[in-house]
């Protein structure tokens, strides 16, 4: 895949460390995911906002990356399928001591149920 693929541009950082539309409604997210295109960081679809989602559709930018530690998966919304992808400007997650789901003291004592 070359540093320009359609939707993807490497030189592009991620907008922070966490879920932008949760950290602006005080609320938490479960996992993280990253666009490639604009660096948006937003929550996945098991988060209840399931912001990442929502970005795409309101953009149009059609990959996301995974932005936890130690993933490495893309998925592009216009397949509906995972890929691989090329390397990104750093950083690759969020913060190893930063809490899945987060962030800290944010996330309410009865989550799971929640997000079932």
């Amino acid at each position: 895949m070359s540093e320009r693929a359609d939707g993807i541009k490497c030189e592009i950082p991620p907008s922070g460390t966490g879920c932008v539309e949760c950290l602006a409604e005080n609320g938490w997210w479960f996992h993280l995911r990253r666009c490639t295109e604009c660096g948006h960081i937003g929550c996945c679809d098991q988060s209840l906002g399931k912001h990442a989602t929502a970005h795409y559709r309101a953009t149009g930018h059609p990959i996301i990356a995974s932005f936890e530690p130690g993933e490495d998966w893309f998925y592009s919304y216009v397949s509906e399928d995972f890929m691989r992808g090329p390397s990104l400007a750093p950083p690759h997650s969020h913060p190893e001591n930063q809490p899945t789901p987060g962030p800290r003291g944010k996330v309410p004592a009865d989550w799971e149920e929640l997000l079932s």
